[in-house]
């Protein structure tokens, strides 16, 4: 008697998001930025979390220069930089080292940013398209210090998304992707105390590299003057309070 063993081609498996967050104990570049009413750090941690799934896994730095307590302490890799670009710079080279799958979707992210519902989908989404660096901020700068700015409009099932010429330090890309432009990033924070990150993605633009952002944001920077438009933020750091409050 025989056997017939038919093999079965199971899809691959969707890769990880691997979310890498910088938290400091003392920012010289936050403490005297505005905030909306509500802001907190921890509030912006909790909406992370409570926004993410099972796709997502998360590793957070705290840069621990200035001796002061923080809600992570002890839950964190703990770094001594005390400058932004240094602690970037940290960041980097440990992410670097994991040696992760290409395809692994890394996401490098500021404290001090919050994110709506489906952002995780849209990640995916973004980096589906073809493109090199995805950022879920839709900077408003875009639409008013560009007057000349024209961009290459997308569509995918969660959102619009389009060209843009720059964005924070805040983005995501695949592995691969890091890797290829490791020297790049690394190059526009080096001797400095805040990273260039501007000229850093005009610089990748001239090279060729395409980023996009989500329209409208799936993220926003929590600085009032430069919030992602259209979306009424303010309900999204109140639910953070409130995850915090618990």
């Amino acid at each position: 008697m025989f056997f017939y063993q038919r093999k079965i081609s199971l899809p691959p498996l969707q890769p990880l998001i691997q979310c890498f967050v910088r938290y400091a104990t003392y920012s010289e570049v936050s403490y005297k930025k505005k905030r909306p009413l509500g802001f907190s750090y921890q509030a912006c941690h909790e909406n992370l979390l409570s926004t993410a799934d099972h796709r997502v896994a998360f590793t957070f730095f705290l840069d621990c220069k200035v001796e002061k307590n923080h809600f992570l302490r002890g839950k964190a890799i703990e770094i001594q930089e005390g400058t932004e670009a240094g602690s970037f710079i940290k960041l980097l080279e440990h992410v670097k080292a994991l040696d992760l799958h290409p395809e692994t979707i890394v996401y490098l992210l500021e404290d001090d940013y919050i994110h709506r519902p489906g952002w995780v989908d849209a990640l995916f989404e973004g980096l589906s398209l073809g493109t090199d660096y995805v950022t879920l901020y839709d900077h408003s700068d875009k639409y008013t210090a560009y007057p000349k700015l024209t961009s290459k409009i997308f569509a995918t099932a969660s959102c619009h998304w389009r060209t843009t010429p720059s964005t924070t330090n805040t983005y995501a890309m695949r592995f691969r992707t890091l890797a290829r432009d490791f020297f790049i990033h690394k190059r526009f924070s080096l001797a400095r105390k805040v990273s260039a990150d501007h000229n850093k993605f005009c610089f990748l633009n001239k090279k060729g590299r395409i980023l996009i952002s989500a329209i409208p944001g799936f993220s926003t920077h929590l600085d009032p003057e430069f919030l992602s438009p259209c979306i009424d933020w303010a309900l999204y750091i109140k639910e953070g309070l409130c995850e915090h409050s618990h």
